[in-house]
């Protein structure tokens, strides 16, 4: 019988099972230096803007004289409302009972328009509809206007014309025209502040509180002394804001300032200063053009454009300031085995001997003479030697700048930022700067856990 000696299997390193352990590891390492690390919130840099404005309504002078009537009797006007007129226009009749229109009997404006004025206005309605926004519902009061005074003007012609059959025909014996004494633009309404001032108003004149104004029409009677109408006889005018403490030191430097006129949403620059006569600020915005626009109003509701900066907008949670150390660029050259920017840096080897070397930089700004450098690839105090020359500059001074952290490359690079103004959460910084950032660029949107090079998962 034979015995069978049974020994033990050696056992044998099995080298598949150490390669899925080390990547297992490897894996595993990866997890956890992702979850542990902080996270990096990309944010994609786009342009935009900010506007800054404050709302006032303002007090609305202008160089006005008001005509009153020598006696009394029923006024027609030949001129129209808001018409610039001369020394001599015939601006309104006086009789002593009311004209008959034929007109007063129609009402339906088909039979006094004719076909390019039909067209004319379907083209503004028209234009209206293709533009028309929600958001600017003020629109449509623009309209209203305009069709109105399309209206008004055809209305006012055929009256004027009637007028002239009605002096020809000699119905009305006592009818008198008058004309206006100087030139200038037609208003029929009064307020009883025509004769107010820059040097005249006060507070109370800038609140709005019980104001009242008369307006005129044509058949109205009126009483001898009484107003008619008034000229405004400048286009130069002025409107007066009582403003914030704060507005006032925003303008401080400023002479000129864009305001927005929310009754039609234009915009105008006027020059701007302040009054010394009230306790408060008191802000006087000088125009020399659209008078006529705005001539029926003395209260005006106005936006002051403070800032309108247009650019690349980024949030300021993702500003960083870094110091650089500042050289002349002078000293900036290209060497070493490729075309790329460096510095000759001086230094002494081990023997004691004087030696240089090129230092492959980047720079990060540059401003007049100076150039922006790394501080990480210097020590202070090394010393640096200029291209073809003996001259030296040691590392000493540093200036700071403001910038953020580009991740388009998967690692942090710090880029300078020009800022143009700012809002609560936002900067608008300027755009087209080599050494900042471009459009669609991704950054950081938090800079306070991140530093330079820094690996972005």
């Amino acid at each position: 019988m034979t015995n069978v000696i049974k020994y033990p299997k050696e056992k044998q390193l099995n080298i598949g099972i150490v390669i899925f352990g080390i990547i297992f590891v490897y894996l595993l390492a990866t997890i956890i230096m992702y979850l542990t690390a902080p996270k990096i919130t990309v944010y994609e840099v786009r342009q935009g803007s900010i506007l800054k404005d404050n709302a006032y309504t303002g007090l609305a002078l202008r160089e006005e004289s008001v005509v009153y009537a020598d006696s009394p009797g029923y006024i027609n006007f030949y001129a129209e409302d808001n018409s610039k007129v001369k020394v001599g226009t015939k601006i309104y009749t006086l009789s002593s009972q009311k004209l008959d229109f034929e007109m007063d009997a129609v009402d339906e404006t088909e039979e006094i328009l004719s076909n390019e004025e039909k067209y004319a206005l379907l083209l503004k309605i028209q234009s209206y509809n293709n533009q028309f926004q929600e958001c600017d519902f003020s629109s449509t009061y623009q309209l209203k206007n305009e069709i109105q005074g399309s209206l008004n003007k055809i209305t006012s012609q055929s009256k004027t014309d009637q007028i002239n059959s009605l002096i020809s025909s000699g119905t009305y014996s006592d009818l008198t025209i008058k004309t206006a004494a100087k030139d200038g633009v037609l208003v029929c309404l009064t307020d009883g502040m025509e004769d107010l001032s820059v040097e005249t108003i006060s507070r109370e004149h800038l609140k709005k509180t019980n104001y009242k104004k008369n307006e005129l029409s044509s058949n109205q009677k009126i009483s001898a002394g009484e107003p008619i109408y008034k000229l405004v006889t400048n286009d130069k005018w002025n409107l007066l804001i009582e403003v914030s403490k704060e507005t006032q030191t925003a303008l401080k430097d400023k002479k000129t300032v864009k305001v927005n006129f929310k009754k039609d949403n234009q915009e105008m620059r006027a020059t701007l200063t302040f009054l010394e006569q009230f306790d408060k600020p008191v802000l006087c915005l000088s125009f020399d053009n659209s008078m006529i626009r705005y001539v029926n109003e003395r209260y005006l509701d106005v936006e002051l454009i403070l800032e309108d900066e247009s650019g690349l907008k980024i949030p300021k949670s993702a500003e960083v300031s870094k110091d650089f150390y500042v050289v002349p660029k002078s000293y900036l050259t290209v060497g070493g085995n490729s075309n790329k920017d460096g510095v000759m840096r001086k230094q002494i080897n081990s023997k004691g001997e004087n030696i240089t070397e090129f230092i492959n930089v980047t720079v990060y700004y540059e401003e007049d003479e100076y150039i922006y450098l790394d501080p990480n690839v210097f020590e202070k105090g090394d010393v640096l030697l200029k291209p073809e020359s003996m001259e030296t500059y040691e590392l000493k001074d540093t200036r700071t700048l403001k910038g953020v952290y580009c991740i388009n490359k998967g690692y942090a690079v710090f880029k300078q930022i020009q800022i143009l103004c700012e809002s609560d959460e936002y900067y608008i910084i300027e755009e087209g700067n080599s050494f900042g950032l471009s459009n669609y660029d991704h950054i950081a949107l938090d800079s306070s856990n991140i530093k330079e090079n820094d690996v972005v998962f």
